[in-house]
Order: C-alpha cells, then sequence, then structure tokens
C-alpha cells in the first residue's frame, strides 16, 4: 500500500509539474501570435500565428482550461480511507499477483466459498496451460 500511494504521489507531482510546462508553453505560443499579428498588420502580410500544435493545444484546453484544473486540486488532497474487509479466503496468504512485481509460483489459493459455489452448478473446472509444462494440442479440453 505505501508503494502505491508513493508511486500516485510522484505520478500526480509529475502531472502538476508537466500540465504547469504545458499551460506555460501555450502562454508563450500566445505570445508569439499577438507579436506575429502586429507584424503582419504593420508589413501588410500574413504569416500564420500558430504552429499546427499550438493551434490546436490553444484550441481545445487553452492555458485557462489548464489552470484552473491546477487551481481547482491541490497536492495530497485525496484523502486515505482504509475499509475493513471481511475474510474472504480463510486466513491463507493472499497468492503472488504480477501487477505488484510479486513472481506467480505454485498454484493459485481458491477459498472454500468459490469452491462450495462451482460444487453446486456442477460446472467442470478448465484446464489452465503451465507455459513450463505446455501438453500437446490434443490433451487440453475445456468445459
Amino acid at each position: 500500500m505505501k508503494r502505491a500511494i508513493s508511486l500516485r504521489a510522484k505520478a500526480d507531482a509529475k502531472a502538476r509539474r508537466y500540465t504547469k510546462l504545458l499551460s506555460d508553453a501555450i502562454g508563450s505560443a500566445e505570445d508569439a501570435a499577438m507579436q506575429m499579428n502586429e507584424l503582419n498588420q504593420i508589413y501588410g502580410v500574413d504569416v500564420s500565428t500558430y504552429t499546427l500544435l499550438t493551434q490546436a493545444l490553444h484550441a481545445n484546453s487553452g492555458q485557462e482550461v489548464l489552470e484552473d484544473h491546477l487551481a481547482q486540486s491541490t497536492p495530497g488532497e485525496e484523502a486515505v480511507i482504509f475499509n475493513q474487509i471481511p475474510d474472504g479466503n480463510g486466513g491463507q496468504p493472499l497468492p503472488a499477483n504480477p501487477l505488484f512485481g510479486e513472481l506467480v509460483t505454485g498454484t493459485p489459493i481458491t477459498p472454500a466459498a468459490q469452491m462450495k459455489q462451482v460444487r453446486d452448478k456442477e460446472v467442470a473446472p478448465k484446464t489452465v496451460i503451465v507455459a513450463d509444462e505446455a501438453p500437446a494440442a490434443s490433451e487440453v479440453f475445456e468445459a
């Protein structure tokens, strides 16, 4: 949990930094566009005031929208609430989860409640192929 909260805080800080940089870049593009408009009027030419990217950023999000998002949200505003969760696996240790960088080995733990539900419905479990011991195609059967 501490690692996930730390990763979330780092991602938030990075998003804030990049949002501010993007907002500043859009502001700089608007300044350049005003100067280009002045030069177009003085010299009677029609040079584009924005690049395609800065025009799209200006038209779709704009500096004000980004600044509003930053103003409405402060770092660390998310409250961490711990909910009591009932013990659904009989106190057994949870299986390894690759999402958290844990190495998955062995057989998965199936809570007794799930086993009972499967028996009541009389559904045969599906065959799972283990990568290092893959049987021939003729040996794999599914329910």
